[in-house]
């Protein structure tokens, strides 16, 4: 649907390029509303013309027939005469409105309160969400009873998405920052408990005690002496922990004092000449090295100013420094398409450039950290040079016996290891080293990657126990470390797990496909929802979708089989000659089986023995589940379908 309505203020609607779509007058406006208000649900055209008018007019039928023909017209202009409306329809005795999840403030706003996400990323998510309010719900029917109930849940849960972003805020050392907006929130609403206790608390860890025990006191006299009631356990407790001073009220913010007073002594040790640049060079990509495992907006921050830090290091005219700075982000990296391909690109660049600069060659651990870099900057793109990088760091790695280098270059070695189909096991050779090696060496980065690496592989290789078993033991891992983008990887191998079991897995997917927002992994992302239905579809045998979809990547490998959905063999025909070859990743024996599929439905012989000579080394496992994403089943079924086309 290209339009998107608001009720988190006056009834509104925008149209796909944001531009606000007319609605006519307020009974327009009111029929909008009440179907929204219905969620999808018929309304009846009795019932509309009830809640429109207190006395109805003769032709009320009409008139409401009349608000919704002129509704149609502004909200699907394009619409060709006589054909049926799509987002506004008719049905039975009434009238519905079809609009995803997606597609209301509402509803959004709803998604966005309920989203369980720690803290930092909780924080983001609630203030974008609170910033789609522009008044009160469905404000321009106030009083209307039909609006009143949905009007009174809206409001509520508002005010609970204010106190959830404040106790977010705490969570992460913000106490100061939130105590105007409690301040007022507490006033505007003096009878909501959680508002006072949050208020409090962050004035204590503010420094501010007094004020805390003034603010308790006062929650206390307005609840006994205006309704009557005592305060309940969760302020009772607060008080007395005040009075105290006990340790916990302090959450993060002494970690937050400590972190302050820490930076102001290292800004005034270092100074600001040349040496204090290399310094704080070198000590930026470590602080960017640990935000780059908080996930989202800290993996997207940490991503945007590396390439400037080595931008910053190779103007320096210092090699040995900018090796430094390029090889010291050792980041574990799990998923084999680039968040950024260009800044990738950049990455190799630099690191090449410092190779060749480096005096007498560098030191042998240098060396190996910057081709460790290429390696897994290159990912995807089935680069020999990328390679050939990879085995030479281990080598070295291995000749140092360096277990911090070692897990790096292997994870630039798991990363190199798609030049073809069928390597999972390989895969989960190195996954298992890099297990034993992390576990003996305290590497808790590199021992998540990993049992991920393992999940990924033995789920390739149909073992699922022994993936399930990774997938615990990962998920252990994540929690004690807090490495949050962990569950993303794992609520997509729950959803494959299922569709692998044929229990049927489409709330898992949804699931899973909410997990993406806020991930800040766009190569990650990017067509996976999409694509995760068409493996659905062509496991289950049934045609491809064929409603609008963000392919993303994977559209060339998706569209024959769509075309062919649509019934235009000649554009499918067309479309799968000219399908490139699958990158070198995650998903290349997914890719390979689509296009098998095509080729054999298209009769395509040409295709057909290409991708039975790709898929050929992966006889033995299940095609995409190497990913730990998504399924098409056993590859060895995509071969049986191959031979029997091409032996007729």
């Amino acid at each position: 649907m290209d339009v998107l309505f608001g009720v988190l203020g006056p009834v509104a609607a925008w149209d796909g390029d944001g531009r606000a779509v007319a609605l006519k007058g307020p009974r327009h406006r009111a029929v909008l509303a009440r179907l929204i208000v219905a969620r999808g649900r018929v309304v009846p055209v009795s019932r509309l013309v009830d809640d429109l008018w207190v006395a109805p007019p003769p032709d009320a039928v009409g008139a409401v027939r009349t608000f919704v023909a002129a509704l149609r017209r502004a909200l699907e202009p394009d619409r060709p005469p006589r054909a049926p409306s799509r987002t506004l329809v008719t049905e039975g005795p009434g009238y519905a409105l079809r609009a995803g999840d997606d597609d209301v403030d509402a509803w959004r706003f709803e998604r966005a309160v309920a989203t369980d996400r720690p803290s930092g990323e909780a924080f983001g998510i609630l203030d974008e969400a609170l910033g789609w309010w522009r008044g009160p719900a469905y404000a321009d029917f106030a009083d209307e009873s039909w609006a009143r109930a949905e009007r009174a849940r809206l409001t509520e849960l508002r005010l609970h998405a204010v106190e959830r972003r404040a106790e977010a805020m705490l969570a992460v050392g913000r106490a100061a920052e939130a105590v105007p907006d409690l301040d007022a929130h507490a006033a505007e609403h003096p009878w909501r408990e959680d508002a006072w206790r949050l208020l409090a608390l962050a004035l204590y860890r503010t420094g501010r005690q007094a004020d805390a025990l003034t603010v308790l006191r006062r929650a206390r006299g307005l609840l006994v002496e205006q309704l009557g009631i005592d305060p309940g356990p969760a302020l009772r407790k607060l008080e007395e922990d005040v009075l105290r001073q006990a340790d916990h009220l302090q959450g993060q913010d002494a970690a937050a004092r400590v972190w302050a007073d820490t930076a102001a002594v290292y800004d005034r040790t270092v100074g600001s000449g040349a040496s204090g640049a290399r310094a704080r060079l070198e000590s930026t990509v470590g602080i960017l090295r640990d935000l780059a495992v908080t996930g989202g907006g800290g993996l997207e921050a940490a991503r945007e100013r590396r390439l400037a830090a080595v931008a910053a290091a190779e103007e320096l005219g210092d090699a040995e420094l900018t090796a430094r700075v390029i090889g010291a982000y050792d980041v574990p990296a799990v998923w084999t398409r680039s968040d950024d391909p260009r800044q990738a690109a950049e990455l190799v660049a630099a690191a090449e450039r410092t190779l060749a600069a480096l005096p007498s060659g560098g030191t042998d651990a240098t060396r190996a950290r910057l081709l460790a870099t290429v390696a897994l900057e290159s990912r995807g793109t089935g680069s020999r040079r990328a390679r050939e990088a990879a085995r030479e760091a281990e080598r070295i790695a291995r000749r140092l016996d360096d277990p911090v280098l070692l897990a790096f270059a292997l994870n630039g070695v798991w990363m190199q290891a798609f030049e073809r189909a069928g390597l999972a096991a390989r895969r989960d050779e190195i996954g298992a080293e890099l297990v034993a090696l992390s576990e003996r060496h305290e590497l808790a980065n590199h021992q998540v990657l990993g049992h991920l690496i393992r999940m990924q592989a033995r789920s390739a290789l149909g073992d699922f126990g022994a993936a399930d078993g990774h997938a615990a033991a990962v998920e252990r891992l994540a929690e004690r470390h807090e490495r949050p983008l962990v569950g993303v990887f794992t609520a997509w191998y729950r959803a494959l797990r299922l569709a692998a079991s044929g229990d049927g897995a489409e709330a898992a997917y949804r699931a899973a496909v909410d997990r993406l927002d806020g991930s800040g992994m766009p190569g990650f992302q990017d067509g996976l929802p999409s694509l995760a239905l068409l493996c659905r579809c062509v496991r289950e045998g049934r045609p491809a979708p064929t409603g609008p979809a963000d392919w993303g990547p994977y559209e060339p490998w998706a569209r024959p089989l769509v075309l062919l959905a649509r019934g235009d063999r000649d554009a499918a025909a067309e479309a799968l000659r000219e399908t490139p070859e699958p990158p070198a990743d995650l998903l290349l024996e997914a890719l390979w089986a689509l296009t098998a599929r095509a080729a054999v439905k298209l009769d395509d012989r040409a295709t057909m023995r290409r991708a039975h000579e790709r898929l050929r080394p992966a006889a033995g496992e299940l095609a995409g589940a190497g990913s730990g994403l998504v399924t098409l089943g056993p590859v060895s079924h995509f071969l049986d379908e191959l031979n029997a086309a091409l032996s007729r």
